[in-house]
């Protein structure tokens, strides 16, 4: 949880899972003065960039950074910083399938580094579903060849409620309430592993 340079807050997370591993790295900048016309009197504007490994960013891209930000602002305390900015930057560096959950899970963590208030932090969960009606969790890149649809789920860590979803390709309901089961067991990991990141950080402070 190292900090990158000129930042508030950084964080490098990876989908060890994968040979290759997805990665991404994200950092926070805030709160700041925020422009004129981005100003709010009752809370902090949270914004959210998204860059990928390499090129401009494509439509794809401005949809994870849509739901990264909107999935930020609600876990954030933003009434505490009126007047201000909060951004979050998350750097694409290899994709080897989970790309969106990792970036959320990456930026929840840059906030965690930052120490800035929140009302719950959230993990982001993935996966598929392959032509012969498996439900594969966290699947890798060339799993996904196989998949007829894919499920993203964000949970919030007080009642594992969903905070966002993002799904691709068509899927019947009990599948999609079997994957929620399934991918919301798993977020107990994800929040195992940011109090394993945070005891780790603090021991090194």
């Amino acid at each position: 949880m190292a900090s990158l340079p000129l930042t508030d807050s950084s964080q490098l997370t990876s989908d060890s899972q994968h040979l290759g591993n997805t990665a991404v790295i994200a950092a926070m900048y805030g709160p700041v003065e925020v422009k004129l016309q981005k100003i709010s009197i009752e809370k902090a504007s949270v914004e959210a960039v998204y860059h990928p490994k390499s090129g401009a960013p494509r439509i794809a891209d401005k949809a994870r950074e849509h739901l990264i930000r909107n999935t930020c602002e609600i876990s954030l305390v933003a009434t505490l910083h009126p007047r201000s900015s909060i951004l979050i930057v998350v750097q694409e560096m290899q994709d080897s399938g989970g790309l969106l959950a990792c970036a959320v899970n990456a930026a929840c963590l840059a906030l965690i580094n930052s120490g800035i208030s929140m009302k719950f932090l959230v993990a982001a969960v993935s996966c598929m579903i392959d032509q012969q009606d498996n439900i594969i969790l966290d699947p890798d890149n060339k799993q996904l060849l196989d998949s007829k649809a894919t499920l993203m789920f964000v949970f919030d860590i007080v009642k594992k409620n969903i905070v966002a979803c993002h799904t691709t390709g068509t899927f019947s309901q009990t599948q999609f309430q079997e994957s929620l089961l399934k991918c919301r067991e798993a977020s107990s990991q994800i929040f195992t592993y940011y109090k394993d990141m945070v005891k780790k950080y603090a021991n090194v402070m």
